[in-house]
């Protein structure tokens, strides 16, 4: 008897002490397969971008990394340490700063490439990203199959819902149609998934569908996201700013 009690006691705690050490293991296979998959983008082919060749006889072949010489994009794994869904504008922070190579205006996305929003301010250590569930989030969206090009907004009711405005009555589209970043700005590459098409309404007033679109990404269940990097913004950003001042 004594020993049977024993052997149902010390079972409890073996079971107790297994749970403990699998969640650990557990923690430790996620960690890894998040840099894996920082690792897997970084290779992406549209990562790369060739130089316009067309008035240029050579290209300079002596360089230390011809691949970093290429590269267009940059992603980096960070972990949601802050993140909020029903108010009006909401933003989340990443535990990721300057020492780690975020900075303003970086894109991010979820691990299956979803949108999740745009980095508005940073420290050494963190990052606040306005969410896509913001107000004020006004991303340029397109239908992936037909080209026509849209904004983004949110109207601060139904998480995890967005809406593309601006886009042709002419336009073919049906629901569950895929929606995509444009690539026509700085934060984001082409093609990051941003939904799929829940509803069309046809505005009366103008010749233009409004799309309410079901977020890619899951903004209840973030965990980890990547940091999108466009090594090309700075020189982009500087050639906006002049244009701007030139035209005041």
């Amino acid at each position: 008897m004594f020993s049977s009690t024993v052997n149902q006691l010390t079972g409890k705690i073996n079971a107790q002490y297994n749970k403990v050490e699998y969640y650990f293991q557990l923690k430790k296979t996620n960690d890894s397969l998040v840099k894996a998959n920082e690792n897997l983008y970084n290779k992406l082919k549209a990562d790369f971008e060739l130089p316009d060749t067309t008035t240029k006889t050579l290209i300079d072949s002596i360089r230390v990394d011809s691949l970093e010489h290429f590269r267009k994009y940059n992603y980096f794994n960070a972990k949601v340490v802050a993140n909020s869904v029903v108010a009006q504008n909401n933003f989340i922070v990443l535990g990721r700063g300057t020492a780690q190579n975020l900075t303003e205006g970086m894109g991010i996305i979820d691990p299956n490439t979803g949108v999740v929003g745009i980095i508005t301010d940073v420290s050494k250590d963190y990052a606040v990203v306005m969410s896509l569930l913001h107000k004020d989030s006004h991303i340029s969206g397109k239908l992936m199959h037909g080209g026509e090009t849209g904004t983004l907004s949110w109207d601060g009711k139904t998480p995890n819902i967005v809406t593309l405005s601006g886009i042709p009555k002419s336009a073919k589209v049906a629901r569950g149609d895929t929606i995509i970043t444009s690539g026509f700005s700085t934060s984001f590459p082409k093609g990051m998934l941003i939904g799929y098409v829940d509803e069309i309404i046809a505005e009366k007033s103008t010749n233009n569908y409004l799309l309410k679109l079901r977020s890619a990404a899951n903004f209840y269940s973030l965990e980890f996201v990547y940091a999108i990097e466009n090594k090309q913004a700075e020189d982009i950003n500087k050639l906006l700013d002049k244009a701007k001042k030139q035209t005041q």
